[in-house]
């Protein structure tokens, strides 16, 4: 029997693949508990319909981190900061710090994990970051640290 899985199987497959199990397996096991469903015709079109769906929704997703990698690329974010006469901070300027000060300056939103930034920074100047803004986008920037 043809099923459409619904869930991740373990020796089956992930989700939305089309398996051959058998027919006592799918009606008694992976049917009543919601894992897989019957491979139907009318079946087979909604996980056609929604593949294509998701397909768009992700090109869509890829076009605009392109666009804001594009807008970011290069750029400099000014971030202030207490600091001393020797250049060193008071405190640190953290990954939420950086972030904060992106979408204050260029209006986007980016989420504080996707900043590569492997320490507080803890001095004035400049210091490169990496932003991941989408799984094949990323921008670089320069952040630069002034005394405020």
């Amino acid at each position: 029997m043809k099923v459409i899985l619904l869930q991740r199987v373990k020796g089956l497959g992930e989700p939305g693949a089309t398996v051959e199990v058998a027919a006592g397996h799918a009606r008694n096991f992976l049917i009543p508990r919601g894992l897989a469903q019957e491979a139907t015709r009318e079946n087979m079109a909604r996980l056609d319909a929604a593949k294509q769906r998701e397909a768009r929704e992700a090109a869509r997703l890829r076009k605009q981190a392109e666009a804001e990698g594009q807008r970011l690329q290069s750029q400099v974010v000014h971030v202030q900061a207490n600091a001393g006469e020797s250049g060193r901070l008071f405190g640190s300027v953290t990954a939420q710090d950086v972030v904060d000060a992106i979408e204050r300056q260029f209006g986007i939103r980016v989420d504080r994990k996707k900043l590569e930034l492997p320490e507080p920074l803890k001095t004035l100047g400049d210091h490169p970051v990496l932003v991941r803004l989408h799984a094949e986008v990323n921008a670089r920037v320069t952040v630069r640290v002034e005394s405020a």
